[in-house]
């Protein structure tokens, strides 16, 4: 019904399109997070990917569709369930209803018919687009990695960890220091992260034999990852560091804010970069709190330990965000061709430097970066073969990068029906509860099994069983 509903409201405005005079350019509506009419450099952008274009052959009017930034996801659903249906439209959630009433296109022919993007894609997006072919989002995935200020490491005079039990020396040697100076060893932490332990997780889960969402028990069942013997060993783990004060056991109370600044004031020695850019942020707050100091960081290795090694595993069920193509639009081979430049060497020196005498000047062949790029970000793709002309990440941002492909692995998670969010919500809520128990001290790893008890009541048995459908086919 709905689905009749926006087509009817959009064949509406077509035919009353078709009766206005023939326009020598195609015009192309786009909606976007943060992308305004009312900025002058997005508009800036905008026209001059349309020049650009205009000289390969395709003459468009891409015309940006102002939402708010704050609710924007609210506000796009509002607009396209009005049947006002853009050609081009990024979602920040909400995408999964317009595809179920087939307002969206699979983007996977059309992605095969466009070399530059095609190229461009990261592994994940590959694994993405097969299991819901109707989002892109060319960007690196979220992995956090751990980085320590290089003068630290250098004062430490040891190697930098590559294994499980060089982490746990490696975060007692930065506790027993006294590398902020103030004369008294033992005030800070090796570690710290916020809200949860998702962070150490990303480098840790595989180094344990976690090995993705879903594993087999020893019966050969497929059971949740979070209630198997190498989730209590990482724990465990987890548990001594804390113990022993080389984790910070107020994560849990802890913002970014609040762990960003133990990180620049010396209470904690490491912490974890969510991508290259994050990584190249703190670089920077470092040097801002310490101007005496030419300060650069250091990405740590991931370790391998019993278990493995590498990041941990990527969810690939679908994007959550990304640029979708409506079915509904008449100009969908010009949006291919929009999306196709954007992934190309010259779409991304555009999307991804900014301006000639803005983020970057130009002398020659030399290309120097300056300061305004550190607020510049793509309005489009970040595509994982672009090669810039000058490198303004720094050797951390670049090997935290290099590790997203060479470490990366796809998870077996899916998802979920609608009717399984609140023992999804409530195991959640289980599960972080008896990870701070156990790290603070509050319970001991001998109540394992009242926590997987506790979890396979709160809905848990209904998710293995509902899991064990999706995998063993």
């Amino acid at each position: 019904m709905l689905k009749t509903l926006l087509l009817t409201t959009t064949a509406l405005a077509l035919s009353l399109s078709l009766a206005m005079p023939a326009s020598a350019q195609t015009v192309i509506r786009l909606v976007s997070k943060d992308l305004l009419s009312t900025n002058p450099p997005d508009v800036a952008h905008i026209e001059r990917i349309e020049a650009a274009l205009k000289a390969q052959g395709t003459d468009l009017d891409i015309q940006i569709v102002d939402l708010p930034s704050s609710g924007y996801a609210d506000a796009l659903g509002v607009m396209l369930l009005s049947g006002d249906i853009p050609d081009l439209i990024y979602f920040q959630g909400g995408d999964a209803k317009m595809a179920d009433q087939g307002i969206l296109e699979d983007l996977n022919p059309w992605i095969e018919k466009s070399p530059n993007l095609k190229a461009a894609l990261w592994p994940h997006n590959v694994e993405r687009l097969k299991n819901y072919p109707y989002l892109l989002y060319v960007y690196p995935p979220r992995a956090p990695q751990p980085v320590i200020r290089k003068d630290w490491l250098d004062k430490l005079g040891i190697a930098a960890p590559t294994t499980v039990d060089e982490y746990e020396a490696f975060f007692k040697a930065i506790h027993d220091a006294d590398l902020d100076g103030d004369g008294t060893p033992g005030n800070t932490f090796g570690v710290t992260t916020a809200d949860n332990t998702n962070e150490l997780d990303s480098i840790f889960n595989q180094a344990f034999g976690i090995t993705g969402t879903w594993m087999k028990d020893a019966a050969g069942e497929w059971v949740s990852s979070r209630i198997t013997d190498a989730e209590k060993a990482k724990l465990t783990w987890y548990a001594k560091l804390g113990a022993e004060g080389l984790y910070d056991k107020e994560y849990v109370t802890s913002k970014f804010d609040v762990k960003e600044d133990k990180f620049y004031t010396g209470k904690a020695g490491v912490i974890f970069g969510s991508s290259a850019e994050v990584i190249d942020i703190y670089g920077g707050k470092m040097r801002q709190a310490h101007p005496e100091t030419p300060i650069e960081l250091a990405l740590l290795p991931i370790p391998s330990g019993p278990g493995g090694q590498g990041l941990s595993a990527t969810d690939v069920s679908k994007e959550a965000r990304g640029f979708a193509i409506s079915t509904t639009s008449e100009h969908k081979e010009e949006v291919a061709k929009l999306l196709d430049f954007m992934a190309s060497t010259e779409g991304q020196m555009m999307d991804r430097m900014g301006f000639e005498g803005e983020e970057y000047t130009k002398s020659g062949d030399t290309y120097t970066i300056t300061d305004k790029m550190s607020t510049w970000y793509a309005r489009f793709f970040a595509a994982a073969n672009f090669v810039p002309p000058v490198e303004w990440k720094s050797t951390a941002a670049q090997e935290s990068l290099k590790n997203i492909t060479t470490w990366f692995k796809p998870d077996n998670a899916f998802v979920w029906p609608s009717d399984y969010a609140a023992d999804l919500d409530a195991t959640e809520n289980v599960y972080r509860a008896w990870v701070y128990k156990f790290i603070s001290g509050e319970a001991s790893m001998d109540q394992w099994d009242a926590f997987v008890a506790e979890w396979k009541a709160a809905g848990g048995d209904r998710l293995n069983e509902y899991a064990r459908t999706k995998l063993n086919g």
